[in-house]
């Protein structure tokens, strides 16, 4: 079979122009020679099944990046993608004969046969890999078959004496001229052509044990194109593959190539992609570290450095960066000046990244970074027309985001959502059905500005391989609502799932997700597993889910009576287990026993919040926990850490009598228990964030530990100081540095009281009460913010005045 990439007066034979992917510079090239040669059908590499989408591509709603997906119809999560940017010559060639009416065919192998061939859908074959000559190829196969296989830009630049293929390809191609007016278009090609003959006469097939199959195929194709079109073609494939297709071979040799292949049933479309994806070299990425330099280098008419640091100083201005049009006359003399000291035809982003630093980044680093994520890279996101294929599913999702107008982005940005909102209240629903869909568009994160229930807060960023999980989510309906609420797809989790609070865990997803449907039978598999499982920790575990459920389920306007009723019968049998299970247990136990602890603590909190109308349950039940944690603070068998988080528990809740604290820490902490065992008990009592305050503000506490820290032995001390080093570890620094003057100032002498006086009664567990003078000594200050006058807010005295005290009982 002959080929050239010569002149158009020559036609003996159809026009190889052999590319690099996603290459400005080829695509440029690859649009003059349609220019010059004019074929009566353009060749592209792809698969054919995508020959009825290529309308498409001229639709006035398509904005490239895009990909071709191809999935296996029976196993979605089989897929393959082939994308293309405005830079790629495959998608420039498309556009030509678009818009001069000239058939496009693909004519690589088959989506069927490469989907059933690999091993899953991030193949090379699907036009991720080895659609660059086999360079990014060998990042998803595997070191070891990188060691065989070669990389033709890679091989060219060390021949040129270049140590960076990408620096090579972009000083010869993508910053070379057009050649100006008159040049021949193939010259390009047809030198590129040469060289890669030379290649593949040395390298065989480089390795890519695959491409004698694909280029099989790709030659059948040529022949049916010249029969139906004539010699007059235009095959734009990539370069690694022109001396294989000007091969001279039989039909009879290409067909046993393909003989026997393995296939399945395929289905095309066209999909959204984006320039960060392109960045990527493995999995469906493409392995173009700066998608948007090269779509800056393909768009811009001229002067792409001055037009280049144009757009940086842009960008840096809305950074609030200090950065004047001085800033880019130097940075442009500067770049221009490395490129020619350099011996460079056209400065590159290493120049103008140098450029950038020096001028208007004063030497840091900062902008660079900036300028690399935003500009470099870039968050394009491409989009497809509504007519392109796609499952029912995606259309329901496409309707819904519209409807809420809840627009795809490739940047990530958060979401504040206020669910008393109708708007928002959708939104929620339709995140959460689709995370319940195996479709994660949006996760949930800690709100900043408000911790109530109503409030809702989401990190969105929609990447292209969404679209496959779309596909694969599609066996469970035709619309959001009916996949999500798929009876069989609940009740399949509900009953493989391992552990009783991942049940749970669906319970308050399908909640979030307003499921009613669905909630039944995922209730009936908690029941189910929570009468079978009598492991307090997985008890424990299970509860704090489905009191959020509970919690939400009110927020939400839902009934949420039925998740009430198990999750008060799970608390019950948590009470139950819980004072048992505690005595013997070791560090690691009762580590995780004092999260199932705390977690049960919040839980019963949130369920026995005092509502005598709709909860009239609800005190009881704190009562009973309370009853709990006072049996297992009082139990010596339990390990010290457990004892001393129940009696901090007990404490907050203001269930402890006057001194109740002071009791149990004075028993703790008595010469008698192992120094072990009473350094957990500290942990226990005053370890985490707010431990420390409470030593600050409740000085009998204080000196307990700080007695029974001095009575220590030396033989023990050595034990229990990793044990208090982590507990007051976890204090801010202030707290720690108050807690050491207190400790060196030595016990606090007794306010002061008036003849007569007696001290207010002290919170239960805390210090003693108001010390009146310590509080009239800021009154002058607060009169004077308040603007109040001696006496009060005006200037006549009050009717009864009381010249012996203060507003604070202090006498003046």
């Amino acid at each position: 079979m002959s080929g050239r990439g010569g002149r158009t007066t020559d036609r003996c034979g159809p026009v190889l122009l052999g590319v690099r992917h996603h290459g400005p510079g080829s695509a440029r090239a690859v649009r003059a020679a349609l220019e010059q040669c004019t074929p009566a059908a353009v060749l592209i590499e792809g698969p054919p099944e995508a020959d009825e989408l290529v309308p498409l591509a001229a639709h006035e709603e398509m904005r490239p990046p895009v990909a071709l997906l191809a999935h296996a119809q029976d196993d979605p999560g089989r897929a393959a993608f082939w994308p293309l940017a405005e830079f790629s010559p495959e998608w420039v060639a498309m556009r030509w004969a678009l818009e001069h009416g000239v058939p496009v065919r693909f004519i690589d192998l088959p989506a069927a046969h490469s989907l059933a061939g690999g091993d899953d859908g991030e193949t090379a074959d699907g036009g991720t890999g080895e659609q660059e000559g086999g360079d990014q190829e060998a990042g998803e196969q595997g070191a070891g078959a990188a060691e065989v296989r070669i990389d033709p830009i890679g091989v060219l630049a060390e021949t040129a004496g270049y140590d960076d293929p990408e620096r090579w390809w972009e000083d010869v191609v993508e910053h070379r001229g057009g050649g100006g007016a008159g040049a021949d278009a193939l010259a390009p090609f047809a030198a590129l052509a040469e060289a890669m003959a030379a290649l593949r006469e040395t390298y065989g097939d480089g390795g890519h044990d695959r491409d004698p199959v694909r280029e099989a195929h790709m030659r059948l194709r040529l022949r049916a194109a010249r029969k139906e079109f004539g010699d007059d073609l235009a095959v734009v494939c990539g370069a690694w593959h022109v001396p294989a297709l000007a091969q001279r071979t039989t039909m009879t040799a290409d067909r046993q190539l393909l003989k026997g292949l393995p296939k399945v049933k395929a289905a095309v479309t066209w999909v959204p992609w984006t320039h960060r994806r392109l960045s990527r070299r493995s999995g469906y990425g493409a392995g173009i570290a700066s998608p948007g330099w090269y779509g800056h280098l393909f768009s811009a008419p001229d002067r792409p450095v001055e037009r280049w640091l144009t757009k940086v100083a842009g960008l840096l201005r809305e950074e609030d960066y200090a950065v004047s049009s001085a800033h880019v006359i130097e940075a442009v003399r500067l770049a221009e000046g490395l490129a020619t000291v350099r011996g460079r035809p056209l400065a590159g982003l290493t120049e103008l990244d140098d450029a950038v630093r020096a001028v208007m980044g004063d030497g840091t680093d900062a902008p660079s970074l900036l300028i690399h994520d935003r500009l470099v890279v870039g968050e394009v996101l491409g989009e497809v027309p509504e007519d392109a294929p796609a499952v029912p599913l995606q259309r329901d999702i496409a309707r819904s985001q519209r409807t809420l107008r809840l627009k795809p982005e490739a940047l990530e940005r958060e979401l504040e959502l206020d669910l008393r909102k109708e708007t928002d209240a959708g939104r929620s629903r339709l995140l959460h059905r689709l995370r319940l869909l195996g479709i994660p568009w949006g996760e949930p994160t800690r709100s900043r500005g408000s911790t109530g229930t109503f409030r809702e807060t989401w990190r969105l960023r929609w990447e292209p391989e969404l679209a496959v999980r779309v596909a694969e989510a599609g066996i469970w309906g035709t619309t959001v609502l009916s996949a999500a609420t798929a009876t069989a797809k609940a009740a399949s989790e509900a009953a493989g799932a391992a552990h009783l609070a991942e049940v749970t865990a669906l319970a308050e997803r399908c909640l979030l997700a307003e499921l009613p449907d669905a909630l039944p039978v995922v209730m009936q598999a908690l029941s189910d597993r929570a009468a079978l499982d009598a492991d307090v920790g997985h008890l424990a575990q299970a509860l704090p889910a489905l009191v959020r459920s509970v919690r939400y389920g009110d927020v939400r306007g839902t009934d949420a009576a039925a998740l009430r009723e198990v999750a008060t019968g799970l608390a019950e049998r948590v009470f139950v287990g819980l004072p048992p299970a505690c005595p013997g247990l070791d560090a690691d136990g009762a580590a995780d026993m004092r999260g199932h602890l705390d977690a049960t603590h919040q839980a019963v909190g949130l369920l026995g919040q005092p509502d005598t109308e709709r909860r009239p349950e609800g005190n009881g039940l704190r009562t009973r926990w309370a009853g709990v944690l006072r049996a297992v603070s009082e139990r010596d068998t339990v390990p010290g850490l457990l004892r001393g988080r129940a009696t901090r528990l007990l404490l907050d809740d203001g269930e402890l009598g006057d001194g109740g604290a002071e009791r149990l820490m004075g028993l703790a902490l008595s010469p008698g228990t192992p120094p072990t065992d009473a350094a957990g008990w500290i942990e226990g009592f005053v370890g985490g964030g707010d431990g420390g305050m409470l030593l600050v503000h409740d000085e009998r506490l204080l000196a307990l530990v700080d007695g029974w820290l001095t009575g220590v032995p030396d033989a023990a001390f050595t034990d229990v100081l990793p044990l208090l080093r982590r507990t007051f570890a976890e204090y801010e620094s202030g707290v720690r540095r108050t807690l050491g003057e207190l400790v060196r100032r030595g016990p606090a002498t007794a306010p002061r009281h008036p003849a007569g006086d007696a001290p207010d009664a002290a919170v239960p567990g805390f210090g003693p009460g108001l010390d009146r003078d310590r509080a009239a000594a800021v009154l002058p200050t607060l009169r004077m913010l308040l603007g109040i006058g001696q006496h009060g807010f005006g200037d006549d005295p009050p009717e009864s005045p009381r010249p012996a005290d203060d507003l604070t009982g202090a006498r003046t």
